[in-house]
């Protein structure tokens, strides 16, 4: 069996401490309390971005090349050959940016350190000023009263990286990652508490060493993509245990992981109890693997002499216990029990006429936001869940007013947020919500064609404009409901 990825099962379906034992962010009595219909008072409301998407300044202040650069600049691998040499400049914006948070009520911003702005070179000698810049970016956030939340991975691999090992065909590249973790602990942990090692491994793996849609572009067959997925999750662990051991404080620390979100085709206990198997087993090189040291027997069983080389010590660092569990929720995969499946399970394909929003993989399912925090506790035992991404695209064009009127990105947010604020009121452990994106801004293979912000940029003058989702958004956080 194949891995399936977001945008791949949207197509087939329709387009540790873990918290155990730790103290939990929202308190029992806050969850209870939030009968009332309101999230709770300590619920995180957050925006989301990442480096390379955001950034631009590739090439100031000693910056080298990742393997998106590198890929980007490619003819043909990106919709109208964009690339992110300057994406939404906030390097140089970053100010701006934060008072754009900052009225938004937020109280946390996501965002991705560029490892090639730190470590040009993927190891060896720092970049000072590489590290100045998140120094004067976390200082900001601060100032305003907004809590950093940084990732350490979100694609842009240093493409020295990729020229010395493969990239992640070789452990090497996982012992780096590690090395690059204890250094960002090391300089920031004492103004960061909250750290997400890596972001959606299926999109640098599958689709990076596997069918070669993204960076660093390769098609290298299933042993090497499955070999590539281990070494991501191993990078995981040994990232875990680095940012533990340099931290300045206590940290909490997890993923931003973007599963197959399994979703009963209909609630009734034995498409639920289906939707919990599929849940566990479409997930098994990724999310299975990390929360319970072992990739799951059918897993195995069916990648056969394809599935990847590892060791019992190795499944032990992948499965570093966490603090927090973040998911990034776009689309469904509706699941029905079927008994004459072998695991019980069966995808419900969704019609042609099944709606989705201006990209045509993002099915919308908003029961998704229910879901991913429910499962994450009935089979985990998660104590401790993000929504670390979600959002739409859409088809963004400012009236001669110089308005954007975004009301099918309020449709797809207010649908979403109502069954997140279910799951919170019945007791399920959603602690924070971070809307994907704060910014339109370079969208991987489409470049800057497809616009999932709440605030419109024109990339050509970089002006940002609130868009009417923002004024939506800013009224869920002040009233702290759906509204």
């Amino acid at each position: 069996m194949s891995a399936f990825t977001r945008r791949q099962f949207a197509q087939i379906a329709g387009a540790a401490a873990l918290g155990l034992g730790a103290n939990p962010v929202v308190s029992a009595t806050e969850t209870a309390g939030s009968s009332s219909g309101k999230f709770p008072a300590s619920f995180v409301w957050g925006c989301a971005t990442a480096s390379y998407q955001v950034e631009g300044a590739a090439q100031e202040d000693g910056r080298k090349p990742s393997v998106w650069d590198t890929f980007s600049h490619a003819p043909g691998r990106v919709e109208m050959d964009h690339n992110g040499d300057v994406a939404v400049d906030q390097y140089h914006r970053y100010k701006e940016d934060i008072e754009h948070l900052q009225w938004l009520g937020c109280k946390a911003y996501r965002f991705s350190i560029s490892w090639p702005r730190v470590f040009p070179d993927g190891s060896g000698q720092a970049n000072e000023k590489g590290f100045a810049y998140y120094d004067r970016l976390v200082d900001e956030l601060l100032k305003h009263g907004i809590e950093p939340y940084a990732t350490l991975f979100h694609w842009d691999l240093p493409q020295a990286l990729e020229d010395r090992y493969g990239g992640w065909q070789s452990r090497e590249t996982a012992k780096h990652f590690a090395d690059y973790a204890e250094a960002v602990a090391q300089r920031l942990s004492d103004r960061i508490t909250h750290f997400f090692t890596i972001n959606e491994f299926s999109c640098f793996t599958d689709e990076g060493y596997g069918s070669g849609t993204k960076a660093p572009g390769k098609v290298l067959g299933d042993k090497v993509r499955n070999q590539v997925r281990h070494h991501a999750v191993l990078g995981h662990g040994m990232a875990v245990g680095a940012l533990r051991a340099a931290g300045r404080r206590p940290l909490q620390i997890g993923l931003a992981e973007n599963p197959s979100l399994c979703v009963p085709v209909i609630e009734a206990g034995a498409h639920i109890a289906a939707a919990r198997t599929a849940m566990r087993e479409v997930n098994a090189p990724f999310l299975t693997a990390i929360l319970e040291g072992k990739y799951t027997e059918h897993y195995l069983s069916t990648e056969g002499k394809n599935a990847p080389e590892f060791t019992a010590e190795d499944m032990k660092t992948i499965s570093t216990p966490l603090d927090l569990v973040g998911l990034n929720c776009y689309g469904p995969t509706y699941v029905r029990a079927d008994h004459t499946q072998e695991l019980g399970f069966a995808v419900v394909p969704n019609p042609q006429s099944y709606p989705h929003m201006d990209s045509p993989w993002l099915a919308i399912g908003p029961e998704i936001l229910y879901w991913a925090p429910r499962h994450l506790k009935e089979i985990w035992g998660v104590e401790n869940a993000f929504i670390t991404e979600n959002g739409c695209s859409s088809h963004d064009r400012p009236d001669p007013d110089g308005k954007v009127y975004d009301t099918d990105r309020i449709m797809y947010l207010r649908n979403n947020l109502t069954h997140a604020q279910r799951a919170v009121v019945e007791g399920w452990p959603l602690r924070g919500y971070f809307c994907w994106s704060l910014l339109d801004n370079f969208e991987w293979n489409d470049g800057f064609t497809k616009r999932f912000g709440l605030f419109y940029v024109n990339f050509e003058t970089q002006k940002r404009v609130p868009k009417l989702s923002a004024d939506f958004y800013r009224d869920v956080i002040a009233r702290n409901v759906v509204v």
